[in-house]
């Protein structure tokens, strides 16, 4: 028998994809049918909807046609599978689009009604169901999922409202969905404020009795008011395992590594890298790695610009660079010590000593020596010859 349970505008979402067959589809349509029969249908009261998917979407009614079991049910026996795809996530984002608006039957959010999607599916699905299921769920719809013999488990959570052990549903056969009809109306219809949807608060619900309270999911701490949830911070000392850097991320973390550090695999120490590594740096000729970090260097005859990167050659001849005792001779970055006119380049290229004069003389010349003295010889000779006479 149907149960006074609060009004709902509730949509049912019906797989029909090619894996589900026909006498499994009529299985399901039985299930509408008596899920029909245990809700407290009218115009005031609770407003249903169907749509039929696979690759596409189909609304068989939406929630302004009918206000009576017989019209519904007999609107539901007249749904034929579509044998396609599996476009789950493009159900529900037409459910928000085409079924959850004023003009199709969803009554104003002033009268605080609440509004539910029971998705039921026997596969996994074939588009990007989770973004659209968490827009879903912001605009304030509830959402149930019943998976039935195929069905995707995580797909199934990532689809449904929390606290997921309300909201996810399993049957091995579309044989016994049926049982699944008690549930609902256990849900639907027990003295129970937070299966109801009738609470108020932001995240989790606690039944107490007659009554509730509100929770808030792991790393959010529950406001003053009682019923908001604020982000906590995670990063705070004591709260995280990062080894360096902890960065809060709503409610949850990540950790991070210092410059010059990379994460290991677990995520959450850091492990120093080489800095000096090709391509990692920009030293114009030498790193030098130190701790995760580096500095940069520059090979013989150059000198670190302000910049610490760049490198500028020096003068090698400047005074007090060279150990040259006389002549410094700049060659390119080196250089190369010389003496002074008059000096020699001592064995240890560096010092300098007083060139020696020689006195000897050539062949030619000592040649040219004799001559002369011979012809002195024979003048003198012929004048004394002639003083005798």
């Amino acid at each position: 028998s149907a149960c006074k349970n609060r009004p709902l505008d509730l949509v049912f979402i019906v797989d029909s994809s090619r894996s589900v067959r026909p006498e499994e589809f009529e299985k399901v349509k039985i299930f509408l049918s008596e899920m029909i029969d245990t809700l407290d249908v009218g115009e005031r009261t609770t407003r249903v909807a169907v749509l039929n998917y696979a690759s596409t979407v189909k609304v068989e009614f939406p929630l302004r046609t009918y206000f009576d079991r017989a019209s519904m049910k007999e609107a539901v026996s007249r749904i034929a599978p579509l044998s396609a795809g599996t476009m789950t996530g493009l159900a529900i984002q037409t459910a928000m689009d085409e079924v959850f608006t004023e003009e199709m039957g969803t009554r104003p959010a002033t009268l605080n009604i609440p509004k539910v999607v029971i998705v039921v599916t026997d596969g996994r699905p074939q588009d990007q169901v989770q973004d659209v299921a968490a827009s879903a769920r912001a605009a304030g719809i509830e959402i149930y999922a019943v998976g039935v013999d195929r069905a995707d488990m995580q797909s199934l959570r990532i689809m449904a409202s929390e606290p997921l052990d309300e909201h996810v549903f399993y049957v091995e056969t579309y044989g016994v969905i049926e049982k699944l009809t008690s549930k609902f109306r256990e849900t639907f219809c027990a003295v129970n404020v937070c299966a109801l949807g009738t609470h108020d608060c932001d995240q989790v619900c606690v039944s107490n009795g007659g009554s509730y309270l509100c929770d808030c999911y792991e790393g959010y701490a529950l406001n003053p008011d009682k019923r908001t949830c604020s982000a906590v911070d995670m990063c705070a000392p004591g709260r995280h395992e990062c080894e360096q850097i902890c960065v809060s991320n709503n409610g949850s973390y990540g950790c991070e590594c210092y410059e010059g550090y990379t994460l290991n695999p677990d995520k959450k120490t850091c492990s120093a890298m080489d800095m000096c590594a090709p391509g990692r740096h920009d030293c114009a000729q030498v790193c030098l790695r130190s701790d995760g970090s580096y500095t940069c260097d520059c090979f013989e005859g150059y000198t670190l610009n302000p910049d610490k990167k760049t490198c500028l050659a020096v003068d090698m001849c400047a005074p007090g660079r060279h150990d040259c005792e006389q002549v410094c001779v700049r060659d390119d970055l080196f250089y190369t010590c010389d003496c002074y006119q008059g000096y020699t380049l001592n064995p240890d290229k560096k010092t300098c000593s007083k060139a020696i004069t020689s006195s000897l003389v050539t062949t030619e010349e000592s040649c040219k020596c004799e001559a002369i003295a011979a012809l002195q010889d024979s003048v003198t000779s012929r004048l004394e010859a002639l003083s005798t006479k």
